[in-house]
């Protein structure tokens, strides 16, 4: 087996040009699929920190049937006040979670004392807020962040009514048994909309919420919550609601819900999108070195017909003929793959280094930060590597069965 490999190994430095043609386009592909999943990659993970950092936690809790009824932010599916201390026990056994915070969704009317329209207003512990939305107070354009007897409004909104950080507006809301009640606040800033779920809210300190519906006991719409590490979403969300199933309702229905950021954001669809265009784009690259690797199989085979034809002659065996085209085969995979291997290892380290960044919302210094692991790594490698096997199966079947004496008469 060794004579073979070295046989191959000397067939292929023979024919130079055309080797390092081929190592070049496999590791070319090598490249691009690693590069483009390394930054696609980074894209997404930048987007879902955005999202998730800045609005909706990487987790939320709910009384069953609120996330259906969410546009409305109904009173009557809010959490009380034993329910909310039940969960917060479950929660703080859970050494994944860095934080949770308590919300409460309204709907009501905004007032400048000129006019009025209708908005959504979400009551927040700000320090507890900030733990599980660290991105939140960046989002705060004008003003500062939120006090007891503030508000801060949806930037558009302002921008409707021009009103301004300081200004003296009302909130009226209806309460859970339908009476209505006003409070006054003081506007202290501004604040950004995102995409998903709370997108168009404001914000108002949750000690002012429940005076506002006139709530005697705290009640909260959700419970939302922090992860350590992301990568545990899933297993942390099986988990509460593995713990959170026992509890039902009077008729015999889970009381609670558990929802990802995956089941609350129309991001996730798009992050979908960008893992099935990474997948479209290594088939295509993957292809590219198939044909590539085929096409000089075939060409080498054609040819050395005389040569397949002498050493078969003399007594070489089809099997063995087989493996000397595998070799040459698998040996432009290998080199190929390790080439491109150490080309996308040094240029996503370059793009680390040069601190790229680029703009997204209002945010313009974000820094590109693409990332492949060992894994990664090894598996693309080994799909080349096993592409190239595939592709070189054709020429060699056909150079072993080639006749002796038909092929020394090629010309």
């Amino acid at each position: 087996m060794l004579a073979i490999i070295k046989i191959a190994l000397r067939n292929l430095y023979r024919q130079k040009r055309r080797t390092y043609l081929t190592v070049s386009i496999v590791a070319f592909g090598v490249v691009a699929v690693l590069l483009f999943t390394a930054v696609a990659d980074s894209f997404k993970t930048m987007m879902i920190g955005q999202i998730t950092d800045s609005a909706l936690g990487h987790l939320q809790i709910h009384k069953k049937g609120y996330v259906s009824a969410l546009e409305s932010a109904p009173l009557d599916k809010t959490l009380n006040e034993n329910q909310i201390k039940k969960l917060q026990g479950i929660l703080d056994g859970i050494p994944e979670i860095e934080a949770y915070s308590l919300r409460l969704a309204l709907g009501g009317m905004f007032s400048n004392y000129a006019e009025t329209t209708n908005i959504r207003v979400i009551g927040i512990d700000p320090d507890k807020e900030q733990a599980v939305s660290p991105l939140l107070k960046s989002r705060v354009l004008e003003g500062k962040f939120l006090q007891r007897g503030e508000i801060l409004v949806p930037d558009a909104l302002a921008k409707g009514f021009e009103s301004k950080v300081g200004d003296g507006v009302v909130l009226i809301a209806t309460n859970v048994d339908g009476s209505v009640n006003g409070q006054a606040f003081t506007i202290s800033g501004m604040v950004e909309s995102v995409s998903g779920a709370g997108s168009r809210y404001g914000y108002i300190h949750l000690d002012d919420a429940l005076t506002l519906l006139r709530m005697e006991s705290r009640q909260v719409s959700e419970i939302a919550i922090r992860l350590k590490r992301i990568s545990d979403l899933e297993r942390v969300a099986a988990r509460l609601r593995s713990e959170l199933e026992p509890v039902v309702n009077k008729s015999g229905q889970p009381m609670f819900e558990v929802h990802t950021w995956k089941q609350l954001s129309p991001f996730f669809n798009i992050a979908r999108m960008i893992d099935l265009m990474a997948l479209f784009i290594q088939v295509i690259l993957i292809a590219i070195v198939l044909i590539s690797i085929l096409n000089v199989m075939v060409m080498a085979v054609y040819e050395r017909v005389r040569e397949i034809g002498t050493i078969a002659a003399i007594g070489t065996l089809p099997g063995k003929i087989r493996a000397l085209f595998f070799c040459e085969g698998l040996s432009l995979g290998v080199i190929g793959a390790t080439v491109g291997s150490l080309v996308s290892i040094a240029a996503i380290l370059a793009i680390k280094y040069a601190h790229l960044t680029f703009a997204f919302g209002r945010q313009d210094r974000i820094l590109l930060n693409p990332n492949v692991s060992g894994m990664q790594i090894l598996i693309t490698a080994a799909i080349v590597i096993g592409v190239t096997i595939i592709a070189v199966v054709e020429p060699a079947y056909k150079a072993s069965k080639l006749e002796p004496i038909e092929a020394l008469r090629h010309s």
